[in-house]
């Protein structure tokens, strides 16, 4: 089901009355299913930013929250989740979580925020375009697919004398996977290619199974596995003296050495701005899909010391933000 058929799905009430609720007493129900647990940094940004915008848990704002093991207990979590009569619908992360969410919300349509990281929602047919969604789904959308290409250039600058890597991809990240195959040869890169398939992720034995040659550099692609593990594929690249590089910040807070991308706190922050608006009466329907403009370059410079390796000034002068 694609395209087309996505856009009958995500349209039905795009103009489901929230107004109605805001002129009662009633406190504002928002809620999400997460493979991160609900005490992740980026629920604290988002969970912040209401609070800054007027809603108080407990008083005027209750936010419902299913914590799932991965992609296929999110239909089972918004399932969950429809029960406890939500206004405003969060699906955060990658695809699934919207595909679930406007699935089990079909029957009884409530509007959706979504924060789509590893997917393009118009490319798939989720929104008529980011500019007028035209449906009950708006929020903000990462360019994941555009900025692989340049992660994968960053890489090269910062490491030009490890001209093998090894690169972490599952289902969700696959097309991230491909990209990078696409451009390698471009950056004089050789890429050995490990897909994880069963949760939980065997890291050690994924490495194991590269030449030795690709094992001193490793590229993680993101996906919610890999995002949820950051603190152990940043140990495990540490553990083998490996230069890494990551999508988020999120990785190198965690350990890891290098990362390029937007802070997810802060796409979850614009999500709560997105929530206050339908929940003051703006239709979805007419509000712009958001796509971050400003990308970072993170350097842990602690771990850099502590594996050995010494990155170029090239890099240091780049870096937006260099942890020590």
């Amino acid at each position: 089901m694609r395209r087309r058929e996505f856009i009958a799905i995500a349209g039905g009430a795009a103009a489901w009355p929230l107004t109605a609720r805001s002129q009662q007493s009633a406190p504002l129900r928002v809620g999400t299913v997460s493979a991160q647990a609900p005490s992740a940094p980026s629920f604290a940004a988002f969970l912040k930013r209401m609070s800054e915008l007027g809603y108080q848990e407990g008083t005027n704002f209750t936010f419902e929250f299913v914590q799932v093991k991965g992609a296929e207990e999110y239909k089972r979590g918004y399932d969950e989740l429809a029960a406890r009569k939500l206004d405003i619908v969060l699906a955060v992360g990658p695809e699934v979580a919207l595909k679930s969410a406007l699935a089990v919300t079909a029957a009884e349509p409530r509007p959706i925020v979504m924060v789509a990281i590893d997917y393009d929602p118009f490319a798939l047919g989720y929104v008529n375009s980011l500019a007028r969604p035209g449906g009950r789904v708006t929020g903000v959308s990462f360019q994941q697919i555009e900025l692989t290409a340049k992660r994968l250039q960053v890489a090269r600058d910062a490491f030009p004398d490890r001209p093998a890597a090894t690169v972490f991809w599952d289902r969700i990240s696959a097309d991230q996977w491909q990209v990078m195959q696409n451009a390698a040869s471009t950056f004089g890169l050789r890429l050995a290619g490990v897909e994880l398939r069963d949760e939980p992720y065997d890291y050690e034995h994924a490495l194991a199974q590269t030449p030795f040659e690709h094992r001193s550099f490793l590229l993680v692609t993101v996906s919610l596995g890999f995002f949820r593990d950051r603190g152990q594929l940043a140990a495990l690249a540490r553990r083998h003296r490996a230069a890494s590089m990551f999508g988020f910040r999120e990785w190198v807070d965690a350990g890891g050495l290098l990362s390029y991308g937007t802070s997810v706190s802060g796409l979850f922050r614009r999500a709560a701005d997105y929530v206050d608006k339908v929940a003051k009466g703006a239709k979805p329907a007419d509000l712009p899909i958001e796509q971050p403009t400003t990308f970072e370059l993170v350097v842990n410079l602690k771990t850099a010391k502590a594996i050995g390796i010494e990155l170029p000034n090239s890099i240091l002068l780049r870096a937006d933000e260099v942890i020590e």
